[in-house]
């Protein structure tokens, strides 16, 4: 099969020139049985930037310290493949590679500087905050995030076993994408639209156990697909110091930003960015740095099937918040803090109506829900949280500070109500 890679000039880093891929279920099913005896080649997928794709290494790992998470993982697998050999599913699931172009952008926006993000006028959404429950298990249609790896599916077919792992196991047909999706690059997100859920479980990491099957019983759209959204993001690993630097706090605010956009919502973002002074009329370079936003639904081509997709047959999502959680923080080490307000910051900027964030009992997320009240209680624009945010930072980095951001940002009043 030929994906028609495009190779980056100097870098050697491919590129598919699609945009869009929708794939029968059907397919996928035969798709991840080729995975599971291990039929596809592999010889050149570490030149061409691709993830593992066959089991052979969640097979070895048997045999380590680690065969009881394993094994859960590989019950994972094999009660989906019980589950569709009774019942043949219909329907397909949408596969979406989104992209900021970092310059040379014609007719598109360009990848957003610091001065984008400090003029934005843009009220902050709503946030709502869940020290229970878990994203996959949210019941308001929101788009959510996969805590990725840069490669899809991190260690899924390996030994991993955290939040992105764990999602690829319950629901199989995410695995399809890291047949044909090479590594994504700081202005890059995978969007994976109808992917069914199929099992339960319980634990996490080595505690990580099956614990049956799942009924999905989320509505197809007018594609056949599952009205499942999720949006995978790779954070920054091990940052340190380094997280608090204006850089990579813009690389990791337009990580987000590139996976919470919505396409349909192009032109109001177009009209943002112009708004703001940004460039958007560059001209054009077909590298992987600037591809143009719209060249997915403007330009679209053959995907798997050889049927075109179009805005009209995208049937996409309008209008859902985010759910996420400590994206980037974690096995990953960053600041759940510093985190939780890069997410909110790129959710409204993208014009998401909210987020909600669960904390998983996280610590120092114990008092974001009064932070955020009283963040939104002022008004505060993105702008106005960003220039904090950046404040913030430039102090810790100086050691000018050694507190954290809620604890830093908060009067005295306001921090004597958190303690009660």
């Amino acid at each position: 099969m030929n994906y028609g890679y495009l190779v980056k000039e100097n870098k050697g880093i491919p590129i598919h020139p699609n945009i869009y891929w929708r794939i029968l279920i059907e397919l996928i099913g035969a798709l991840l049985a080729c995975a599971f005896f291990c039929l596809f080649p592999v010889n050149d997928r570490h030149v061409q930037n691709l993830p593992t794709i066959n089991f052979d290494y969640l097979f070895a790992i048997l045999y380590d310290g680690r065969s009881k998470m394993q094994e859960n993982k590989i019950r994972c697998i094999v009660h989906y493949f019980r589950r569709i050999c009774s019942n043949i599913p219909v329907g397909f699931v949408s596969f979406e590679r989104k992209v900021l172009p970092l310059n040379n952008c014609a007719g598109s926006f360009c990848c957003p500087k610091a001065n984008f993000w400090i003029n934005s006028t843009i009220p902050l959404c709503q946030f709502k905050v869940k020290d229970s429950g878990l994203i996959e298990d949210q019941t308001f249609g929101a788009l959510e995030v996969d805590f990725a790896n840069e490669y899809l599916g991190g260690g899924a077919l390996h030994s991993g076993c955290v939040q992105e792992e764990i999602r690829f196991m319950i629901n199989p047909e995410l695995i399809t994408g890291m047949l044909f999706l090479p590594a994504m690059a700081d202005n890059e997100a995978i969007e994976i639209v109808g992917a069914e859920r199929f099992s339960n479980y319980t634990g996490y990491a080595f505690n990580f156990c099956f614990a049956g099957n799942h009924e999905d019983k989320r509505e197809m759209d007018s594609l056949g697909r599952h009205k499942t959204f999720i949006a995978a993001i790779d954070a920054l690993c091990s940052p340190g110091m380094r997280q608090y630097r204006l850089e990579f706090l813009l690389r990791e605010v337009n990580k987000a930003f590139c996976g919470f956009f919505n396409q349909s919502k192009y032109n109001q973002y177009e009209s943002l960015f112009l708004e703001s002074g940004e460039d958007v009329t560059n001209h054009t370079d077909k590298s992987r740095n600037s591809l143009p936003v719209h060249e997915s639904i403007s330009d679209a081509r053959e995907n798997f099937l050889g049927t075109s997709l179009t805005p009209e047959s995208l049937d996409h999502k309008d209008d859902i918040g985010i759910a996420t959680g400590n994206w980037g923080c974690g096995a990953f080490g960053g600041d759940p803090e510093v985190k939780s307000i890069i997410q909110w910051l790129a959710a409204s900027q993208a014009l998401r109506p909210s987020v909600m964030y669960y904390t998983f009992g996280t610590g120092p997320l114990h008092h974001l829900e009064k932070v955020s009240e009283w963040i939104l209680a002022h008004k505060w624009t993105v702008g106005d949280l960003w220039s904090m945010l950046v404040e913030y930072c430039s102090q810790i980095s100086n050691r000018q500070t050694h507190v954290g951001f809620f604890d830093w940002l908060l009067p005295a009043s306001s921090k004597t109500n958190l303690k009660c």
